[in-house]
């Protein structure tokens, strides 16, 4: 996805209200940032970090991110948001598994309280 279609797919979760104006702006940064880094990453080229949000009780996807797997921090952060416990993942571990070459779910956490599932993919 070319740069310019990532930044308006981050414009457009603002405009319906799916991240704050401050997350955004971190992932903007984090898109200029990984399109600095993009000639020279060989590991992480062409692969994607993949987030969704599912309502549990309806089955609808409420969040779906697809993020250049250079963007691995902003959108395991992100995540976060939705999903408390993942604040107790070790985003340091995460990173280095995707560095290694990990692909697949990475990440599965279901939230009882507030009836979502999280699910982080490496493609």
């Amino acid at each position: 996805m070319a740069s310019s279609e990532e930044r308006l797919k981050i414009l457009k979760m603002v405009e319906e209200g799916k991240i704050s104006p401050e997350e955004a702006a971190r992932l903007l940064a984090a898109v200029s940032k990984a399109e600095r880094r993009r000639a020279s990453t060989t590991t992480t080229e062409g692969r994607w970090l993949r987030v969704r949000v599912t309502d549990m009780d309806s089955g609808k996807v409420a969040v779906n991110v697809n993020l250049p797997v250079g963007l691995v921090n902003v959108g395991l952060r992100m995540g976060a948001r939705f999903v408390p416990e993942m604040e107790g993942v070790s985003m340091n571990e995460l990173e280095e598994a995707i560095r290694r070459g990990v692909t697949g779910k990475i990440i599965d956490i279901v939230d009882e309280q507030e009836r979502q599932r999280v699910e982080v993919y490496v493609e």
